[in-house]
């Protein structure tokens, strides 16, 4: 039995060959994630390992927890310089040098600041010949020096090149304070990559960034070497005891896995979305499986006959099939992990356009990924395979008697009674994350839209029959005769015809799930601004996306114009509740309400200056607190503090968190003091054109801002939204195309089983332009059954998926009827483009030898 595998496999492997290749996309996406991942952790690892060597310990300012600030940078507390001297006079201390780091945005030639899609802004101070004399570090040169006067800065390699600096140009530099002008002397990489996780870099003498960044007589982290005979570990033992409360000393070890780590957890929800769209992919690739198998075990029903006939058992029967699906997964799989170094490469790239610039250290392959890789391609296809090898276990030694023919396959009432059970099941999980009250409702939602997915999946050949009708009769129409047997081929097999269509099915359900809720987003965007927001003017970072902060200073400035009116600007910080990671909002209480509505239940906002809290309605009740009541918030500088419930209110929608806190009491917790939105109105009596001239003035020296009314901040968010839905439409496209490969495989397989129709159909007269037609618009019956049914799957799930976020504010369902229409046209379209290979095949048949096929 083992030898007829083989070459049965042999025999088949042109009608395996699409079946492979949708296990090698899955298999080597996923495999590709994981080499990225790899790569990603090694390249930081040794980067931030490269950057600290040759630094034996570091010393710097406790905090509670590690906070990121508005410029995307960690946010602690500076320390004393005496403390400088402290460490130098501890024993056992080579070298200690002091510096400092704050918000420092570079400005490119043509004007435009230079805004990084999520890495941060990063300046920083050292004392002079400091920054690049270790000749450990992996800080290196590549052209001029260090600064060494007030005007003068070194910029990282990566900026330098993208935006054509050299030692000798000039530079404009954005701070929390006025903009400076720099003159570049120095430009540095780290190791062979050019910047740092992507982070803008922006070097400044020591004692002038310390008045940079507000600084003075202050450092945020001292550098320590160790003599010859001490260890790190024990040098930093000795500092952390001669240092004041409130100051810790680690190891340049520790420090380096620090940050590592950080910039690890931060890709970390890129890497798991890879993931999971490389398994939905998979997934979709275990229905084409599925359906070659039957196919071809449909096919082989004379040959398994004989093979009982000759004294095989049932059970070698499965068996034989089963190795085949094994054989099949294996060798798929081995090729899909060698295209993962391809598609590790090119998301590599994909992050190289962000600004994410890594090391040279090349494609990292681990064991874990082959064994991952490998046990899910094949364990895939072994299960896909289950169903038709049961079924050619099950040939009777007569089949070998009887003349192969294409199967007419009806639908059973087991099936029914399957679909319909699993369905429910699904539907019931649904429900209960929609309208019982549970923890986490969205996950369950999740799962029973997973579940109906099988039971739609086990149903659809009841509607496929009928679909295929309705479909082709406008094809029938059409085309006559090739129309005519195109809507008949399509029915002649409801199961093979639902399989087939279920794999597009998905793909589509999930596109139009995600552009149902992006179109809901962007409806209740749009109502909340137009009940909320008072404001004329948002202004915001030109980063988009909420990435960066800017200067208090642009407030100000719209402050001082005649022409406006009220102006509040809104800040942004992380606290922790109960040890959960929490984000507040602040703000100037004396004017919030003319610029937006917070739909105040209780307390007066101008209360907030005494250094209290407004909440949620939401988090008042869940807390169970009230006006007069303390909440402990933690953070970073003070840890746990008990602070006042001033009010409770219930719009949170536009100042965007449900804790509320005054811009004093966000600089008393906060080191860096950036705006995230600043709101303004027109004075009263100015005209719209003089309140915009006179925003534009005040924020004509931070090119890092955007001002825009309401209609163009409308327009601005829906854009944001627009371009995730493109971005997950895209990553998606590799499961619409397996879907398609699986279409052109059926149709291929189809046309291998139907030889001898299609010769006789030529030899009585039907011309290759004829024969091309009915294979074409057969798949495009196909095509279109599946995006009818993913689009009535998806519009359920995108419902659940807007009604279960109700809470989250998601109010309006939308559905986008032009975006789902266009999705049918481009299936079909599609449906067309894969049938171009076996529609060639069938065009091409020789017609005797054709009709002479058993």
């Amino acid at each position: 039995m083992w030898r007829t595998t083989v070459k049965g496999l042999m025999a088949h492997k042109l009608r395996l060959a699409l079946t492979a290749l949708a296990v090698v996309l899955g298999v080597g996406f996923i495999g590709g994630t994981y080499v990225l991942t790899d790569t990603i952790n090694k390249s930081f690892d040794e980067l931030f390992a490269d950057t600290t060597q040759g630094v034996d310990v570091f010393v710097r300012s406790d905090t509670a927890f590690e906070s990121q600030n508005a410029s995307g940078s960690g946010d602690r507390e500076a320390m004393p310089e005496e403390v400088l001297e402290t460490v130098q006079g501890v024993d056992g201390v080579d070298t200690a040098t002091g510096s400092v780091g704050g918000y420092a945005q570079l400005v490119d030639k043509e004007g435009e600041a230079i805004a990084p899609q999520g890495p941060p802004t990063l300046g920083f101070g050292y004392p002079d010949d400091e920054t690049t004399e270790n000749e450990d570090s992996a800080v290196t040169m590549r052209a001029g020096r260090e600064p060494a006067t007030s005007d003068e800065v070194m910029i990282d390699a990566a900026t330098a090149e993208d935006h054509d600096f050299s030692v000798g140009d000039s530079v404009d530099v954005l701070f929390e304070g006025p903009k400076r002008t720099f003159e570049v002397v120095g430009i540095i990489g780290f190791g062979e990559a050019d910047n740092l996780a992507g982070a803008t870099l922006a070097v400044f003498e020591l004692e002038a960034a310390q008045e940079l960044f507000n600084k003075e007589g202050t450092l945020d982290s001292i550098e320590v070497t160790a003599e010859e005979d001490v260890s790190p570990g024990e040098l930093r033992n000795r500092i952390a005891t001669a240092v004041p409360d409130g100051i810790e000393a680690q190891t340049g070890d520790y420090i380096a896995d620090e940050q590592s780590d950080s910039v690890q957890e931060a890709l970390g929800f890129f890497n798991t979305a890879l993931l999971v769209f490389g398994f939905i992919s998979l997934f979709v690739g275990a229905f084409i499986i599925f359906n070659t198998f039957s196919i071809v075990v449909a096919q082989r029903t004379r040959e398994f006959g004989l093979l009982r006939a000759m004294g095989a058992s049932g059970r070698q029967i499965l068996g034989s099939v089963l190795v085949e699906s094994v054989i099949v997964g294996f060798l798929a799989s081995l090729v899909g992990l060698v295209a993962g170094f391809g598609i590790a490469a090119g998301l590599q790239a994909m992050l190289r356009v962000f600004g994410l610039d890594l090391p040279s250290t090349g494609l990292v392959f681990e064991p874990r990924t082959a064994i991952i890789g490998l046990t899910v391609g094949v364990l895939v296809t072994l299960i896909s395979a289950i169903g038709p090898a049961r079924r050619a276990s099950r040939i009777s030694p007569m089949a070998a008697l009887r003349e192969a023919s294409p199967q007419q396959a009806t639908f059973s009432r087991k099936r029914l009674l399957v679909g319909a059970s699993v369905t429910l099941i699904g539907a019931a999980i649904l429900g209960a994350g929609l309208f019982v009250s549970l923890d986490n409702a969205v996950s369950y939602v999740g799962l029973g839209a997973a579940v109906i997915f099988f039971g739609v999946t086990a149903l659809s050949p009841l509607f496929a029959e009928p679909l295929a009708r309705a479909i082709g009769a406008p094809i029938q129409a059409l085309l006559n005769v090739p129309g005519k047997l195109a809507r008949q081929n399509s029915r002649r097999n409801p199961k093979r015809t639902a399989s087939t269509a279920a794999a597009l099915m998905i793909g589509l359900a999930l596109v139009s799930m995600v552009s149902i809720f992006a179109a809901s987003i962007k409806a209740t965007s749009s109502r909340i601004l137009d009940e909320n927001l008072k404001a004329d003017f948002i202004i915001t970072s030109s980063a988009g996306g909420g990435f960066g902060g800017f200067s208090p200073e642009i407030a100000a400035g719209a402050a001082e114009q005649h022409e406006i009116g009220a102006v509040a600007a809104v800040r942004y910080g992380e606290f922790r509740l109960d040890g959960a990671s929490r984000f507040l909002s602040a703000t100037d209480p004396d004017t919030i309400e003319e610029v937006t509505s917070l739909g105040v239940v209780e307390g007066d906002v101008g209360d907030l200056d005494g250094g209290g809290v407004f909440l949620s309605t939401d988090v008042a009740e869940s807390e169970a607190l009230t006006v007069g009541d303390d909440l402990t918030m933690e953070f970073p500088a003070d840890g746990k503090t008990d602070v006042p419930v001033d009010g409770i209110f219930e719009t949170t929608d536009i100042v965007g968190s449900d804790f509320l806190v005054s811009l004093d009491t966000y600089a008393e917790q906060y080191t860096t003091n950036l705006d995230s939105v600043v709101l303004a109105t027109v004075a009263s009596g100015v005209s719209t054109d003089d309140a915009r001239a006179a925003i534009d003035t005040a924020t004509s020296d931070f090119p890092n801002v955007t001002v825009e009314n309401q209609a163009e901040f409308k327009e601005t968010q829906a854009g944001l939204v627009d371009q995730l839905l493109g971005l997950i439409t895209a990553l998606l496209a590799l499961a619409l195309v397996i879907a398609l490969l699986g279409i052109t495989n059926t149709l291929a397989l189809s046309v291998f089983e139907r030889t001898r129709e299609l010769g006789l159909l030529r030899a009585v007269g039907m011309s290759r332009r004829q024969a091309r037609s009915m294979i074409r618009w057969e798949s495009v019956i196909i095509a279109v059954i599946g995006a009818v049914l993913g689009l009535v799957v998806g519009g359920v799930f995108g419902w659940a998926l807007v009604t279960s976020l109700a809470d989250e504010g998601i109010s309006e369902f939308a559905v986008p009827t032009g975006q789902l229409i266009a999705y049918v046209v481009a299936a079909g379209a599609a449906g067309i483009v894969a049938a171009i290979p076996p529609a060639r095949r069938a065009a091409r048949l020789n017609v005797l030898e054709a009709i002479a096929t058993e």
